[in-house]
């Protein structure tokens, strides 16, 4: 039986783990094993690869489904019998036909990657130096020049192509909030050019950041590729702290209570203060992007305390019997505010 790579074990955890805990243990792995983050280590650079596969599979339901199917299928029915043992023929079940690829194979259909031949361009030259070799060998008493090996003839000698100057080039790359957090595989188009890469992202890229891409520019330069976040319906990003408003009910904002908010890991669950204030803001701890010590910025959260528009009738009675009976009074300093007298 071959032995299949287990993407869990890969990532650091459970079969049943959930969307949100596979997110997490990738980004903190990308962020370890980053190709950019470990310059020359081979590696390092091997197990960004092989948790960048893990997380394409296990990230996406249908996948992961599948990658699930398989491994337990190979687990089931593939093990190795011995070999004095005869395998009797049967006919092959669903699962055979739908699973009996070795697990490359499988991991190529499931990502849609097409294989290319390996050998193609080895095979050629070896047919090419072989052709050339039984030319030589055809002509035993054509008597050669001492200068062949070293001076082309110069009736067959074709112009080399001119090599092109190495060229640096820049190019943008706009990233939703959360892919920009988060990192992973993204396509480019390079419009001198037209050359499309695709090119593995770093976790907790900011705008303005420039991610160098050794050799994919012209002749061999470079490419600097500049980062832009686009704006986010509720996160806004400043530096590697997230900004956000958050709405609580009067009620909420008078008595205080456990609250739901969603951060870049998910929700979480905070504890209001009790007559905390619109404009007021409370920071979640290590919430926000990661800096490039590997440490996160925290996410601040400002207070918006917002009134229903409509209200039930049990509710309008409750409203009115606290109108009857409260004590505060918001506009009491207002009193002793001197107005200007006509004289």
């Amino acid at each position: 039986m071959q032995d299949i790579p287990n993407y869990y074990e890969l990532l650091g955890v459970k079969r049943d783990a959930s969307a949100d805990e596979i997110k997490q243990s990738f980004r903190q792995l990308a962020r370890k094993y980053h190709p950019d983050l470990n310059p020359g280590d081979k590696s390092a650079e091997d197990k960004f690869k092989d948790i960048s596969e893990a997380y394409e599979i296990l990230s996406d339901r249908s996948k992961r489904s599948q990658y699930d199917k398989f491994t337990g299928f190979w687990r089931k029915n593939r093990t190795k019998a011995p070999a004095s043992e005869p395998r009797e023929p049967r006919d092959r079940s669903t699962d055979e036909e739908e699973f009996g690829d070795d697990f490359n194979t499988f991991i190529d259909r499931l990502l849609g990657r097409k294989k290319e031949s390996r050998n193609g361009t080895i095979s050629r030259d070896r047919n090419l130096r072989s052709q050339s070799q039984t030319d030589r060998n055809s002509r035993p008493n054509e008597r050669r020049n001492p200068r062949e090996s070293r001076e082309p003839d110069r009736n067959n000698f074709t112009e080399p192509q001119p090599r092109l100057n190495p060229k640096n080039l820049e190019a943008e790359l706009t990233l939703p909030l959360d892919k920009a957090y988060l990192g992973g595989r993204e396509r480019i188009t390079i419009q001198e050019d037209g050359r499309s890469l695709e090119v593995d992202m770093p976790p907790g890229m900011i705008p303005g950041q420039k991610i160098r891409l050794r050799g994919q520019g012209i002749g061999g330069g470079d490419l600097y590729l500049k980062i832009n976040v686009s704006p986010h319906q509720f996160f806004r990003l400043e530096g590697v702290n997230i900004y956000c408003q958050l709405p609580v009910t009067p009620a909420e904002a008078v008595l205080g209570g456990f609250v739901e908010v969603p951060t870049l890991d998910g929700l979480v669950k905070i504890s209001l203060p009790q007559s905390i204030i619109s404009g007021q803001k409370l920071r979640l701890a290590g919430k926000g992007f990661p800096g490039e010590d590997g440490r996160r910025g925290d996410q601040l959260l400002e207070i918006q305390i917002v009134v229903p528009r409509s209200l039930l009738p049990a509710e309008r009675e409750l409203y009115e019997k606290l109108r009857e009976i409260e004590s505060f009074n918001p506009r009491l300093d207002l009193a002793n505010i001197p107005f200007p007298v006509k004289n």
